[in-house]
């Protein structure tokens, strides 16, 4: 396995890894966190100490690989996406996991569609040691504010990655129409969405009977998720509630990330 195949099927992982973490992340602190990949470690001695988890790929292909993220980065990640006046007694590092784990569902996703399909799970580790493994940077730059991960990749992972470039299956991530930084120009563009509660297909004679007091049945039960939807796809489930007399969504599931929607 040469240099440069490590290298094209790590940076792959890795940029959904970045794409899925800073969907994650802004959904829970309410800031953009565009997380990209870089060609130097330089500056990572300097943010103090480590935090380490652990990410194992199982399914279609298998392995693991180890995310590094900082103390002091984390603290603040943690603080910044609690609600003004909660108490938690979990570490930044431990509470960390749970915005790492929605983040996996995404990246098992994203994953499945170019690998087959995969799972993959997160846990926190300690006393890691990297000698000679492959890493690729992630930075993200917020508000004057670095965020910086090291996602260091094992030897079947990154075997496993680079099998389908040597057997002719496309390692490079596939061209799409719309770039992630061009996203940002219409970020403001506001869109409209509409909650399903359910649905029915009904005849034409069945419609030019409904008069007031007509009751339609739909094909959902009253305890499952309501759907949320743009332009027609499903992008979140979850319960309605009702917010000053207007009703509206608690979500519960977030299906795939949604700028999958724009990407894909």
């Amino acid at each position: 396995m040469t240099n440069d195949t490590k290298k094209k099927c790590a940076n792959l992982f890795a940029a959904a890894f970045a794409r899925c973490i800073g969907e994650s992340l802004a959904s829970a602190t309410g800031e953009q966190w565009p997380l990209e990949i870089v060609d130097s470690t330089a500056g990572a001695a300097n943010q103090g100490t480590q935090v380490h988890f652990r990410l194992s790929v199982e399914g279609a292909i298998s392995g693991e690989c180890f995310a590094e993220f900082y103390e002091a980065q984390v603290a603040s990640l943690v603080a910044k996406a609690t609600q003004e006046g909660a108490t938690t007694t979990e570490e930044p590092a431990d509470a960390l996991v749970g915005f790492l784990s929605t983040a996996m569902e995404g990246l098992s996703h994203c994953i499945s569609t170019k690998f087959g399909a995969v799972t993959v799970k997160v846990e926190r580790v300690a006393g890691l040691a990297f000698g000679g493994m492959f890493v690729v940077p992630i930075v993200a730059t917020q508000d004057q504010r670095t965020l910086q991960v090291l996602l260091y990749f094992g030897a079947e992972l990154l075997e496993a990655l680079s099998a389908s470039e040597e057997t002719g299956q496309a390692c490079e991530p596939k061209a799409s129409p719309v770039l992630p930084k061009n996203l940002k120009l219409v970020m403001d563009v506001e869109l409209n969405v509409c909650l399903r509660f359910g649905q029915r297909q009904m005849a034409l004679r069945e419609v030019l009977e409904l008069a007031n007091g007509s009751v339609v049945e739909l094909d959902r039960m009253v305890d499952e998720p309501v759907e949320l939807l743009l332009d027609g796809k499903l992008i979140a489930r979850g319960e309605a509630v009702v917010v000053d007399g207007n009703y509206g969504l608690r979500v519960t599931e977030i299906p795939q990330p949604v700028t999958s929607h724009f990407l894909n």
